[in-house]
Parts: C-alpha cells; structure tokens; sequence
C-alpha cells in the first residue's frame, strides 16, 4: 500500500514538475511529460502502470478521457468556426479528411498495418491540440492571422478528430463482433445511441444550469458527476458509445443560448491538466522500447508522409478561395504538432482492442508517439527560423496589455489607440468592458491569466501589461502570471500608497516593487478622482522650440506623464524614479488634471 501511495504521489509531483519546466523554457509539457514517462518508466523500471492500477486503470484512462473530450468539447462554439475564416472551417473538415486519408494509406503501405488499424491511426493523428499549439506561437510569433487560423484550427481540431476516432474504433468493434450486416446494425446503434443521449444529456444539464436549478457551488461538481454518469450509462446501453456521448454533450453545453459555461470549462481545464499531465507519464511508462524497435524502417516513411504529404496536401486544399498566399501556406503547412488527445486516444483505444483480443492493436501506441514525439521536437526546434526565413514573423509586440476597465484606462487606452500603439483592455466587471467596447477599444471580459485567456486572447500585439485595476487580490496574480510569460521588466502596476492604513491588505514586497507605474501618490484611487474632476488625456509634440521642461511649465504642476513616443514610434512607459531624457520630437501622452481640482 505504502509503495502504491508513493508512486501515486511521484506521479503528481513529476507531472507539476514537467508542466513547470515546460512553462519556462515555453515548449509544449508533452514533451519533457514524454521524456520523463519513458525514463520512469521502461528505462529505470520505477513506476509501472499496469501494476499501479491493475484492473482499474482502463476505467482511469476511459475516464480520464472522456474528461478530456468533454472540455475540449466545451470550446467548440459554432460561432466560432463561422467568424474565423473559411481556413479553419476548412482545416477541420476537409483538410481532416485529407489527413486522414494520407496518414492511413501510408500506415497501410509503409507498415503493412491492416485496414481497420490504419483508419484508426490516420483518426488518431488528425488532432493537433492547443497544448501544443499555443506553447508553440508564443515563441514563433507567427504574423496574427496565421497565429489565429492555428490557434483556432487547435482548439476546434481536438473535439473533431477525436469524434473521428472514436467512430473508426466503434466500427472496429463492431466489425469484430457480427458479420457485416450485423456489424452495421451494431455501428448504427452504437453512434446512435451516442448521438441520442449526448443530445438529450447535454441539453437536459444545459436546461437545469439555466433555470438555476443547480446552487452555483454545487455546479462544477454536479456536471462532472453527471457528464461521467452519461459516460457510464451510454456505454452500458450501447458498447463504446460514452465518448461520442460525452463529446456531444459538451458540444451541447458550448452552444446554447443563456448558459454560461465558462466556469465550468475552468474547472473543467484545471482538471484536464491534472489528468492530461498524470494521464501522459502513465501511458508513456507503458512503451516498450522494444515494440517501438519492432516498428520497422517503414515509420520513416509513415513520419515522412504525415509531415511533408498530408499536412501541406491538407492546407492546400483547405486554402482554396481563402486568398492566403504562399508564404502563409508554407508556414501552416509547417506547424501541426500532435498533441495529448492523440496520446490518451491512441492508449485507450490500443488497450481496449486488446481487451477484446483484436490482433495486432499494440502496434497503435508506439507509432503515434512517434509521431507525437516527432512532430514536436522538429517543428518546435525549426518552427521559429522557418518563420523567420519566410519573412512571416511578427514584429516585436510593442502594444499593450491593460487590466482594469475604469475610466481613466478607457481614456488611456484610446487616446494610445489613437497614437496607433495596439492595446488590449481586459476586466472582470462586464459593464467596464461593455463600455470600452463602445468606444471601440478592443477588450477581453474576464481573467487574463487563465487558461481561456491564453486561447481566446490574442496577446501577438502585446508586450507590455500595465496592471491597474482595483481588484488588490487579483492584481499580483496577473502581474506573476505575465512576468512568467513575457517577462518581468514588462509588467507595471500602479503604487499603492492607500494601502499603508491597512497593513493586513498589503500585498508582498516583490508585487509592491512593480507598482511603479507613473509617479510618486499617483494611485488608482487618485487616477479615478482626478478623473471625475474633469482631467483629460492628451498627447502632446515636444519640439526643440516647446521643449520638455516649457511644457511641464505650461501646466504648473497640473500634468502627469503617462507614456512618450519617440521619434522612431517606440512608446516608453514613464516609471517612478525613471528620468527619461525626452528628446524634440517625441510626444506625450498625459493625464492633464482641471485647474479647478483639489489637491
């Protein structure tokens, strides 16, 4: 039992460790999760998977998986597909095909792997994943609508292809258990079933979380608890059908109209990470590098096709009318790395097929980790200079990140927009972000540290977070959050000095060094304040006749400057203590507070 608990325990601190380490050097998890997996596991023989769980570990992988699909079914707006171009819609239907196809007839040819396994590979390897994907563009900086067609072709990708799968292997099933009439009854009933309940499923927990008639605390583990109940029953009414059920479900959930799900899917993701990370290491103690040694020299050919055949065949097709040229092309047609889904699928469905005596099923696991393992050591090692020497690099984000939506960063956040400096306003309170949509300030409305931020929010332009909002609890998460991703001489806070009365609000010593925002008493209750009393915001030229100390002299102490713009379009951001030499030529954006205003 001891031993049990300590290799249950080795997995969780291993899988934090690996996501951590991938957090800092910015590649995607799978890999240093791959890494580790395989060390522990058939390299050093400490932890072996089968001997951990025994019998329970197909429901902890089933499970775990349909988990998995839920959440990345969650994410699957059909609003989404139409408002981000024909590419991705096309990526993710034709372009599936295509990869499917491709990947199939290679397997088959190459590997002399039967039909049936080599359609449920070709499913398989379809998926990309933004696991992968984002980790990936935040170090290409691909230009922002290559970044979002694979941004969005990752997210919509994972729930498709994995239905995908999942249909191939309840045709396998099928297929082993009655002749072919028999075997198509069987196939109808299993999709049909899935189909049925994963609509009426979904719809029925849609209609409860909208009449409210789950307490909000209860909400996040009820639609666990029933999303695997439906799981559990789906498979007992029809063999195999739960993961269609479960997909369905969440596809459900993410469209209808009044219900909010996007606490749900952060819980959802918190959870997804957990068991992605430990599901990985536990599936990868499962290799055998001799079965992966048995593979054959025909996976060079298969690893050659998937990259250099049916992702470039795919995006070319998809491309058809989209008028992208072909710098754009080549450089999607580089970037596909397969991700999580495509390893907990692969074992799944290997185990499964296995457990029914279906010859030959162990030859999946090995094959798609190669092409895991393949696809995201090349492309994120070459990604970046292959983007680079097709002069599809972004510039260097030089716009800004401004959490809190009052009304001084409205005005801020306009007038640099004005200025032509990219600033993104994000807030909790939807009315701060409703009326700096009416001013057409572009806006993300919720946390700009989660997990649904860093999909849905496009932070290419951004390089620079000014934190000034009035959440005192909130405010530090977003500042170590951003430090992390893009460093920590580009993120501000705002000082605060009102804090000094209340010694137990204080927040640590390494935020407060931050908050250096502008000037010295320069808080948010000073900005909101001066604010009301009928301060502006202007941007002012400095030439070599109105210099910098004539125009601080113009306003008699009334001025606060807020950003410079030098002569080359660079803005600088005006920190406390910074003497910043303002040269003619440049201009000022500042806060110009009302004669009038007390002081």
């Amino acid at each position: 039992m001891s031993e049990s608990l300590i290799s249950l325990v080795s997995v969780g601190l291993l899988s934090i460790a690996c996501q951590f380490l991938a957090y800092k050097i910015r590649l995607p998890a799978i890999l240093p999760l791959l890494i580790v997996g395989i060390i522990v596991g058939p390299v050093l023989n400490l932890l072996d998977a089968d001997k951990l769980f025994g019998d329970l570990l197909f429901p902890v992988v089933s499970l775990s998986v349909a988990i998995i699909l839920f959440e990345g079914a969650l994410t699957l707006r059909f609003k989404d597909i139409r408002g981000h171009s024909n590419m991705v819609r096309n990526l993710c239907s034709v372009g599936v095909v295509v990869t499917w196809i491709v990947s199939t007839l290679a397997a088959h040819y190459a590997l002399s792997i039967p039909w049936q396994l080599s359609f449920l590979f070709g499913a398989i390897v379809t998926v990309t994943g933004p696991t992968v994907i984002i980790p990936m563009l935040r170090t290409v900086r691909p230009k922002s609508n290559v970044a979002n067609i694979l941004r969005w072709e990752g997210i919509i990708i994972d729930p498709i292809g994995a239905l995908l799968a999942v249909l191939v292997f309840e045709y396998i099933v099928a297929s082993q258990a009655e002749a072919l009439t028999h075997t198509l009854i069987a196939f109808g009933k299993t999709v049909g079933i899935g189909i049925v309940l994963g609509l009426a499923g979904g719809y029925s927990l849609g209609y409860c979380l909208r009449k409210k008639w789950i307490p909000h605390y209860l909400q996040n583990t009820a639609v666990l608890t029933l999303v695997l109940g439906a799981f559990a029953a789906s498979n007992y009414v029809a063999h195999e059908s739960g993961l269609l059920t479960v997909t369905i479900m969440g596809m459900v959930l993410a469209n209808m109209k009044n219900v909010e799900v996007e606490d749900i899917l952060e819980f959802k993701e918190t959870l997804s990470v957990l068991l992605i990370s430990g599901l990985f290491i536990l599936l990868a103690t499962r290799l055998e590098l001799q079965a992966i040694a048995n593979v054959g020299a025909g996976i060079v050919i298969v690893l050659l096709a998937v990259i250099f055949v049916a992702r470039p065949l795919s995006v070319l097709v998809s491309s058809i009318g989209t008028g992208l040229n072909w710098r754009e092309l080549s450089l999607l047609s580089w970037i596909a790395p397969r991700g999580i889904v495509a390893a907990a699928v692969s074992a799944l469905f290997s185990i499964k097929l296995q457990k029914i005596g279906y010859d030959g099923a162990d030859v999946i696991v090995p094959i798609v980790f190669l092409v895991i393992i393949t696809t995201v050591v090349v492309q994120s090692l070459t990604a970046k200079p292959v983007a680079a020497l097709l002069k599809m690099r972004a510039p260097p984000p030089n716009g800004y990140l401004i959490f809190g939506g009052s009304q001084f960063n409205r005005m801020l956040a306009k007038e640099m927009i004005n200025q032509d400096i990219p600033v993104t306003l994000a807030d909790t309170n939807w009315d701060a972000v409703k009326k700096a949509r009416m001013q057409d300030i572009p806006t993300y409305f919720g946390n700009p540290a989660s997990d649904h931020a860093a999909r849905h929010m496009d932070m290419d332009r951004l390089g620079r977070v000014l934190v000034m909002s009035p959440y005192q609890q909130l405010n530090p998460v977003i500042a170590y959050h951003f430090e992390y991703t893009i460093g920590k001489d580009k993120v501000w806070g705002l000082t605060n000095n009102e804090q000094t009365a209340r010694p137990s609000h204080q927040v640590g010593k390494h935020y407060a060094k931050r908050m250096t925002l502008f000037d010295e008493g320069v808080t948010y209750g000073y900005l909101a304040s001066s604010v009301s009393h009928g301060a502006t915001i202007k941007t002012t030229r400095i030439t070599e006749e109105f210099t910098y100390a004539d125009y601080l002299e113009q306003y008699g102490g009334r001025v606060i400057p807020l950003i410079a713009i030098d002569d080359e379009e660079k803005s600088h951001v005006i920190l406390l203590g910074e003497d910043l030499e303002v040269a003619p030529g440049w201009r000022l954006i500042s806060l110009i507070r009302a004669e009038d205003e007390p002081v």
